[in-house]
């Protein structure tokens, strides 16, 4: 049964992104319905997956990351205001069964997100 899990690398400071806010909604007919909130640990990943094994179904869900504030703190750009605040992500679930897992990478100035295994 698949789980949905996530983890940021910081691409400008060559480690993962800690305490990073992630908000999870399940979206229906371009209604965002709020689902869970996690934040990253030092390895910039959840203690536990956004949406558990066997609890994940199909559909479309969004990811936002709530970068701007890392960034605000980050030794790179401290006290600057970042370029990227909320980053959305937003993806499907075709198989339910399978897990989703739905890297960033970011640098105060972009991002790119796939889907990982």
């Amino acid at each position: 049964m698949g789980a949905l899990t996530t983890h940021i690398l910081d691409l400008v400071n060559g480690r993962p992104a800690a305490d990073v806010r992630v908000d999870l909604y399940e979206v229906n007919d371009a209604r965002a319905t709020f689902v869970c909130s996690r934040t990253t640990n030092k390895d910039g990943r959840m203690s536990e997956p956004l949406i558990h094994a066997g609890k994940l179904h199909s559909g479309t869900y969004e990811l936002r990351f709530h970068i701007g504030d890392y960034f605000r703190e980050s030794v790179s750009v401290k006290g600057a205001h970042p370029f990227l605040d909320i980053i959305p992500v937003r993806f499907n679930v075709a198989s339910p069964l399978e897990d989703y897992h739905v890297p960033l990478l970011v640098s105060p100035y972009g991002y790119q997100v796939y889907r990982g295994s």
